[in-house]
């Protein structure tokens, strides 16, 4: 009975990463392709649907760890996939008035390289038990790059989104209501914005302990 749970977990594990990996790599291609032809202004809307669908996917992630069919600790996926979601659902898809910020091009093509990167290994390693060494370093070298490209993107946009929050109140619950409370989302992205401030070091420092640990065992295997 544990070789066939552990077949279904390799089948299923395969295929998600290896789907993802497909949907970041469309998002890749498009980014490129309309930057080429059209500018950075038309980028979100050339995307817009990949996007979504791929990082919302990484959800699944988080319930992985949950159910044990990963051994990534939450403590690490939890808040990366919550800043990507709240980006890409409650920023861009929530204000059309950031979606032709040249900021998205940089967003959009730290995440797809990374992810594109990412998938591809955990999909290898699944598949065959083990993924080659250039694999395993690219996806234990590139956040060295493509994380700060992405987490300053993601900071600008949520800034850029701001007055926009302000000025329309969208996700926001005024006084007097029958519910008596009041909730602004303006100032939850404030909240956001101060929770980078930690949170960058912490899981930058996390990646360069992780980096360390499994080259360093690979180099000495």
């Amino acid at each position: 009975m544990a070789g066939v749970w552990s077949l279904l977990r390799r089948f299923y594990l395969t295929a998600y990463n290896w789907i993802v990996f497909a949907g970041w790599f469309q998002v890749l291609f498009l980014t490129l392709k309309t930057l080429k032809d059209s500018g950075y202004e038309h980028v979100y809307s050339s995307v817009e649907k990949p996007l979504l669908l791929a990082q919302s996917a990484a959800f699944l992630e988080i319930l992985h760890g949950i159910l044990g069919l990963v051994r990534s600790p939450i403590s690490a996926t939890l808040p990366q996939i919550s800043s990507r979601l709240y980006v890409v659902w409650g920023i861009l898809y929530s204000f059309p008035e950031v979606q032709k910020h040249p900021l998205i091009s940089s967003l959009v093509i730290s995440w797809s390289i990374t992810e594109i990167v990412r998938y591809s290994f955990f999909g290898t390693k699944e598949a065959f038990g083990s993924a080659p060494y250039w694999l395993l370093w690219l996806r234990y070298s590139t956040f060295l790059v493509l994380y700060p490209t992405g987490i300053s993107s993601e900071i600008g946009m949520i800034y850029n989104a701001l007055p926009f929050m302000k000025e329309s109140g969208l996700y926001s619950v005024r006084m007097p209501n029958k519910w008596n409370f009041s909730f602004d989302y303006f100032y939850l992205a404030i909240v956001v914005l101060a929770i980078y401030v930690p949170g960058i070091p912490h899981l930058y420092g996390y990646m360069l302990g992780q980096r360390k640990k499994v080259l360093t065992k690979t180099k000495n295997a």
